[in-house]
């Protein structure tokens, strides 16, 4: 369907594509993962040339797109895009957003152009809104509309470049679950996506973006649980255990909240879980371990799995023998317990952070 040769994308002082081939299958439901500035959004870009490619050839249905003279115009009336930032016309109600490329570019009766619309609203549970307006909305029902209006046009291939990155977290999930439904339904997609477990949950394949290209390549399993090559490993790794040392109590917590809330985001942790583990954290740190060590020394680490949607939470931390649960500080522990599965403690003197706390926190039914 889409066959890429030897793509390059070179810009001044960067080069993010160098020398990048890959095919895409009909009906692949291909994610694109990688750390930020790795040409993740420039690769998709480049598919539909709304980034000119420097070298190398992309085809088409059999036709290069990239050949001089091609009309690009009729590669993207087959290739949908979805963009961060919806790019909907703020002066047109939201059905009339869907009706103007299939009547302009595809010559659809403006009764034809409505119908398609409202079955594709309907589709995204947006059919009340199709009389608003976009600044009637939120993000999520406005990227709700916008994949609707790519629906419209009936592509054989759809793009989404981070379709949920700029989001309120609490509307995430409402355009996940449209793109779950997409990916069911046989059409072919490649999607930019920071979110872990969605991109586990929706896709065939995974390309994992670093070093001017596709790194490594494979399936979800492959690439989440059995990475071949170093850098997808410690990536992986990465997404899989935040750690950070508290050796100070002037320790900068407000940074290590922002740190520990993007690794959650970057996992897809469902809200209620991330309360927990940041309260579990919060009170063993700051109001359990903190006042019994003047001079701390507390390492934590959060491994959340993705296989199972469980969290465990390891403090490790020098000084004299201490188990949280001895602590005086009653309520703190009382809402450590009420957060947990199970706590277990040990002790081993050879260790220069001898204690050693493990804390299962509470999954969400």
């Amino acid at each position: 369907m889409i066959e890429v040769k030897s793509l390059t994308k070179k810009y001044d002082s960067v080069t993010p594509l160098r020398d990048v081939s890959f095919n895409v299958n009909e009906g692949d439901v291909i994610a694109v993962i990688g750390p930020s500035g790795t040409g993740k959004s420039t690769l998709i870009r480049c598919l539909n040339m709304l980034e000119k490619p420097t070298g190398g050839q992309i085809i088409f249905d059999g036709e290069e797109i990239t050949a001089r003279g091609y009309d690009i115009r009729k590669a993207r009336m087959k290739m949908g895009m979805v963009f961060q930032s919806f790019n909907l016309f703020g002066h047109l109600t939201v059905i009339e957003n869907l009706m103007l490329a299939p009547m302009d570019l595809l010559g659809k009766s403006k009764q034809e152009a409505y119908d398609k619309g409202m079955e594709y609203l309907r589709r995204v549970g947006m059919a009340d809104k199709a009389l608003s307006y976009p600044d009637e909305l939120s993000g999520g029902q406005k990227q709700r509309v916008a994949i609707a209006r790519t629906l419209c046009m009936d592509p054989e291939v759809i793009l989404l470049d981070e379709p949920t990155s700029a989001l309120d977290p609490t509307m995430v999930s409402e355009v996940q679950a449209v793109i779950r439904d997409l990916s069911k339904s046989g059409k072919t997609m490649m999607i930019v996506t920071h979110e872990m477990n969605f991109a586990r949950a929706i896709s065939n394949r995974v390309f994992y973006m670093d070093g001017e290209g596709i790194y490594e390549e494979g399936t979800p399993e492959e690439i989440f649980e059995h990475p071949k090559k170093e850098n997808t490993r410690r990536f992986i790794r990465r997404l899989k255990v935040f750690e950070a040392v508290i050796d100070s109590r002037d320790y900068d917590f407000i940074n290590f909240g922002a740190e520990l809330d993007r690794y959650l985001l970057q996992n897809d942790v469902k809200s209620s879980e991330k309360n927990r583990i940041r309260l579990t954290i919060e009170e063993t740190v700051q109001q359990i371990l903190l006042p019994r060590y003047p001079d701390p020394d507390i390492h934590v680490a959060v491994e959340y799995s993705m296989q199972d949607d469980s969290t465990e939470i390891t403090f490790t931390y020098g000084g004299e023998k201490f188990d949280i649960r001895d602590t005086d500080n009653e309520l703190s522990l009382s809402m450590v317990e009420n957060s947990s599965e199970k706590i277990e403690y040990s002790f081993d003197e050879g260790e220069e952070r001898a204690n050693e706390v493990k804390v299962w926190v509470k999954k969400t039914e």
